[in-house]
């Protein structure tokens, strides 16, 4: 058996780590860098290039260069449609399977097809550099990857030739990185701001215990909205100086792309620096050329509305675990675009407290993946991780109603069980709806899967017991069952498929969700109401037909009347007036007290 290795596979860069006698080391690739740009060329000869060969064609030939694919992996093509302006090439609808197909011109790939050349990328330069096989890895994906997305992220992984043997949240990462053998008990948030997306994570270390608190994040929220604010400006500068607009002229708008990117990194560590572009456009008067002075505050003013949607998962990372910023005893900084001085003055304002920097923010993650493939492979000792699901599990019951099997942040691996029963007399299929949210309305939440459990033993409703059971591994990839307690006939499905599932901004759907908390309640109360009046129905017919000939049969006919305006009242879904017939069908039952007693008890 080969080595196991660590690998950040991220939007903008990518990063390999390795343990050496139980020290975790970064691996430089092939070109003498710790950082592998993940961006893919495609020349036509099916020759691909990958890292930073292909980034310098970004600007050449960019209708053939595809990077931020992170962006794009297990997510439908409606999902990222509005986001296009991010990606120098076409996307377009896998009539499939509705994802992401990326057209090169002269052929389509998909987003595992590419994320796998840049792990297969990864995986060599790691042989290379360690002089022996590597075929297994832990690599991470954001905490608020969805079930698809982190499937898709494996299912790269494969196409690589690689053995995922975990997938790991990236903040969780950092903090192993952070804190392995600190030997030291203390509350962490991990602010992990990279190219394409934002994790912030509250954790408990205690000693090599490290627990997930909460979770919270935005996966199109990342440097790459820097680059687009930044991109955006220097394009109206330049059309105010030379009134051309670059944006139909490909060549000319990813130099400015590329420029934009270099800018923002130059800015981390200067007050200003100077936009060149020789030769950016040209017009009857031939080439024209653009250079300007451009200060760190000039670039704040622009990305402040970007990072404004920094503090939203700050706060309810910190309100899902119950904590305030006083109960935070550090902040750890992780992802390359930390590093920039604006994001470091927000968080320490929102905090209180100055940030740590520990290493490169850029390593971090691949640092800690090393880690927790030592752990697992026995390498490191009595280091426990304890993980959290980002959103709630469960079922639709009948009337979209959703029943939450496994609450939001809670620890996994994890398994959890409910138990069900009927709603018809006599029914023999079960249908299994499993949704991912916060609504208690079942139709508002996400649709992960269907399936159906068949042939269950036949009663009345409400007397058959189906068992659904949720099992939530260790890659936060989720395993179903129900099964017939009575007959024992089971199903299992396992979700791992992001055609049935729709990626979505989580943080959005639990503001959402709390939001629309008394909407939600109203409708749990109106939904018991009707079951309520459905149950009272069922009631008086048995007791007419079984009671026949107990009961006058002027009386029989005013039951009847009753029953059928109560159900009318029902299908209006008028409360009051069926809130009116129960009651005068419970009037009418005081005459026949007596009956009504012997009948409950046989009953």
């Amino acid at each position: 058996m080969g080595y196991q290795i660590g690998i950040d596979l991220g939007t903008t860069n990518s990063v390999v780590a390795f343990l050496e006698t139980s020290k975790p080391e970064v691996i430089h690739n092939a070109e003498g860098s710790n950082v592998t740009p993940s961006v893919v060329l495609y020349r036509s000869g099916e020759e691909v290039i990958v890292g930073e060969l292909a980034k310098r064609q970004v600007v050449t030939n960019p209708e053939q260069t595809v990077s931020s694919v992170k962006r794009l992996i297990g997510r439908r093509f409606k999902e990222v449609e509005e986001k296009e302006k991010y990606f120098h090439c076409k996307l377009e609808e896998d009539p499939v399977n509705s994802g992401v197909l990326i057209d090169l011109g002269w052929r389509k790939v998909s987003p595992i097809e590419v994320s796998a050349e840049i792990l297969k990328k990864l995986k060599h330069d790691a042989e290379e550099y360690l002089g022996e096989t590597v075929d297994q890895a832990v690599i991470t994906v954001p905490a608020y990857f969805n079930d698809g997305q982190r499937s898709e992220t494996k299912k790269a992984a494969e196409l690589a030739g690689l053995d995922v043997i975990r997938i790991i949240n990236e903040p969780t990462a950092a903090a192993l990185a952070y804190g392995i053998n600190r030997e030291k008990s203390e509350t962490i948030a991990v602010f992990d701001f990279g190219g394409g997306t934002l994790d912030v994570s509250i954790l408990e270390l205690d000693g090599n215990v490290f627990e997930v608190r909460s979770t919270n994040g935005d996966t199109f929220l990342g440097g790459d909205n820097i680059d687009q604010r930044i991109f955006e400006f220097i394009k109206k500068e330049i059309e105010k100086e030379t009134g051309i607009n670059i944006e139909g002229n490909i060549q000319s708008a990813q130099r400015v792309k590329e420029v934009s990117e270099k800018v923002k990194c130059e800015l981390s560590s200067l007050d200003t620096t100077t936009i060149s572009l020789p030769f950016i456009v040209s017009d009857s008067e031939g080439p024209k050329h653009f250079q300007r002075t451009f200060a760190r505050d000039e670039m704040n003013r622009l990305i402040v509305p970007v990072l404004e949607g920094v503090i939203p998962p700050c706060r309810n990372a910190l309100m899902d675990a119950g904590l305030t910023p006083k109960d935070i005893d550090a902040v750890l900084l992780v992802g390359g675009s930390s590093r920039i001085v604006k994001v470091k003055e927000i968080v320490t304002e929102f905090f209180g407290k100055e940030p740590i920097v520990a290493g490169r923010p850029e390593e971090m993650v691949a640092i800690g993946a090393a880690i927790q493939g030592g752990v697992i492979c026995g390498t490191l000792q009595e280091v426990l991780l304890l993980d959290v699901t980002p959103l709630s599990l469960g079922i639709e019951l009948a009337d979209d109603l959703f029943s939450v099997i496994i609450p939001r942040n809670s620890n996994v691996p994890t398994t959890a069980s409910k138990r069900f029963t009927t709603v018809v007399d006599n029914q023999r299929n079960v249908f299994i709806h499993v949704l991912q949210g916060e609504r208690k309305i079942a139709s508002q939440n996400r649709s992960l899967a269907h399936f159906k459990l068949t042939d269950i033993s036949q009663a009345p409703r409400e007397v058959p017991e189906i068992e659904v059971k949720f099992n939530l591994d260790a890659n936060g990839i989720l395993n179903v069952g129900a099964m017939d307690m009575t007959s024992g006939i089971s199903k299992e499905i396992r979700i791992e498929s992001y055609q049935t599932s729709i990626p979505i901004d989580y943080e959005k759907e639990i503001r959402e969700a709390e939001e629309k908390e008394e909407e939600d309640k109203a409708y749990v109360k109106k939904v018991r109401k009707k079951e309520r009046a459905r149950h009272i129905i069922d009631f008086f017919n048995k007791f007419i037909k079984d009671e026949e000939a107990n009961i006058q049969e002027e009386d029989r006919e005013t039951f009847r009347n009753y029953i059928g305006n109560l159900e009318l009242a029902l299908e209006k879904q008028d409360f009051d007036e069926v809130e009116q017939w129960i009651t005068a069908l419970q009037a009418m039952l005081e005459k026949y007290r007596n009956i009504f007693m012997r009948f409950k008890t046989d009953d």
